[in-house]
């Protein structure tokens, strides 16, 4: 793709994209153009900061990697005009930042479909149960108080947390010697509970208990808010009153897509290579341009920018840092059939599971109800022992789970897609980096910490609601408002 102008990028978006891989032309212009800021990254963060420095009327160029924008966002067509989401997708209350820009380049939402009651299997056993109680998926069986425990208690610890620097909290150096599942292991009192937590965490960081500091953890439930609501568990995994309350018309992949097509400067397949810096500016060489500015932003997963050259090298702890912060290992798996028959028998199409390989459901139909989408997260350990397994094989797996929630008719939809983000090459994982012990506080207060001419941008380095759409977009005001003011 060698169109730089705003309508090129409309005409290649214009085809909803699956997940093509980036084309790869070595090709590098001799003549390199000038720009104020080069954005690293056509996610909700770079496209964010890179909407903001032209409407400060500076020139901005960015560059992304893949035949696409949108990062961790995909929008997937299921015939008919119609599409779901292959990546992020949902909003709730206060991510605000998102909600906003949304609603700035005309991205609508409506409400999760969420009438009816949630399934909840275990040990052979299916029940149904309602999602109104005070925690809406504490499930119906004994181990519903040592679950409520558990929560009440993590709660308590991230109201201990400092958002904007976890790593300084009292309890810092306490929390981050020790994995969640160290934690879990002493509060968690009975298998089913481990197994739920393990389903969440799937979902939640694509990893497991073991892989995840119990310091990220309680800084995690804490930026689940904003600066008058500070977060809470309950907010993190609830769709009413939470963060899975509502999805953006026409999918969340839109509103990148629409902040792109006002922007003057959009390369797409042209992966960067090298960035160099002096005392009068920066050098960004990808694939397709090298471009001279006097500031840059990456906006890239941490993994990714550890990928890139640096001229100088990066300051050692800030390359420490970027080796230490892996993605998570995320798939989304969806079926699609005529109609929404869950809804038929009263149920939401949420399914909480001590079973896989789809521990968790969702209902993922268009807001005009029809056809009706059922989708799960496969994350994890379950996702790596799955995705050794032949395609055909894992299908009637996640079909069989769907069966087992909602009955025979869930075995033959009329689609059925796979988005393995760990495969990207432009992602390397999803949703989110994910710390282990002593990261954060060895070297947590890098994240967002400039490096003279280089800014960091993603949802890896917000405050609030880090690993969400809404965090992507705060990182992204917050570079932009740092390159603004070093220009």
């Amino acid at each position: 793709m060698a169109g730089a102008a705003a309508g090129a990028v409309g005409g290649a978006l214009a085809r909803v994209p699956g997940a093509a891989a980036a084309t790869r032309s070595r090709s590098v212009r001799t003549a390199a153009p000038a720009a104020d800021v080069v954005v690293v990254g056509a996610g909700l963060a770079g496209l964010t900061a890179a909407r903001i420095v032209q409407a400060a009327g500076k020139k901005v160029v960015v560059l992304e990697a893949r035949d696409r924008v949108g990062g961790r966002t995909l929008n997937h067509s299921i015939g008919d005009g119609k599409v779901v989401e292959a990546g992020g997708e949902y909003v709730g209350p206060t991510q605000d930042h998102i909600m906003k820009l949304a609603s700035d380049v005309g991205v609508k939402t409506f409400p999760a479909y969420d009438t009816g009651d949630n399934v909840y299997y275990a040990n052979g056993i299916r029940r149904t149960y309602s999602d109104t109680g005070p925690l809406g998926t504490a499930p119906p069986d004994p181990l519903a108080a040592d679950v409520v425990a558990v929560v009440e208690e993590l709660d308590l610890m991230a109201g201990q947390i400092d958002v904007t620097a976890p790593w300084n909290s009292s309890q810092a150096g306490n929390w981050d010697k020790q994995t969640l599942q160290n934690w879990l292991d002493t509060h968690a009192l009975t298998p089913n509970t481990k197994a739920l937590a393990a389903a969440a965490l799937q979902a939640i960081f694509g990893a497991e208990a073991r892989e995840v500091s119990l310091l990220f953890t309680a800084y995690y439930i804490a930026a689940a808010g904003n600066e008058s609501n500070p977060g809470n568990f309950e907010r993190l995994i609830n769709t009413r009153g939470g963060a899975q309350q509502d999805r953006f018309l026409g999918g969340s992949q839109l509103i990148a897509i629409n902040i792109a097509n006002s922007l003057s400067d959009v390369v797409l397949g042209s992966p960067v290579r090298s960035i160099s810096q002096t005392s009068s500016g920066v050098t960004v060489v990808s694939d397709k341009l090298t471009v001279q500015a006097k500031q840059v932003i990456v906006a890239v997963p941490p993994t990714l920018a550890a990928r890139i050259q640096y001229d100088p090298d990066l300051p050692a702890d800030r390359d420490q840092l970027l080796q230490r912060l892996p993605q998570g290992t995320l798939m989304k798996a969806e079926a699609v059939y005529d109609r929404p028959f869950w809804r038929g028998q009263g149920l939401t199409g949420t399914t909480v599971s001590t079973e896989g390989p789809a521990y968790l459901t969702f209902d993922n139909t268009p807001p005009d109800g029809s056809p009706g989408v059922l989708f799960s997260f496969i994350g994890g350990d379950n996702l790596r022992r799955w995705s050794r397994q032949p395609a055909d094989a894992r299908r009637q797996a996640i079909l069989g789970s769907f069966a087992t929630y909602f009955g025979s008719e869930a075995l033959k939809p009329t689609d059925y897609f796979e988005m393995n983000w760990s495969n990207e090459t432009w992602n390397r994982g999803c949703p989110v980096a994910v710390p282990g012990p002593g990261v954060y506080t060895s070297y947590g207060w890098h994240i967002r910490e400039p490096v003279e001419r280089i800014h960091w941008a993603g949802t890896e380095t917000s405050t609030w609601w880090n690993g969400y759409m809404d965090g992507a977009v705060r990182s992204g005001e917050r570079a932009a408002g740092e390159v603004l003011g070093a220009l």
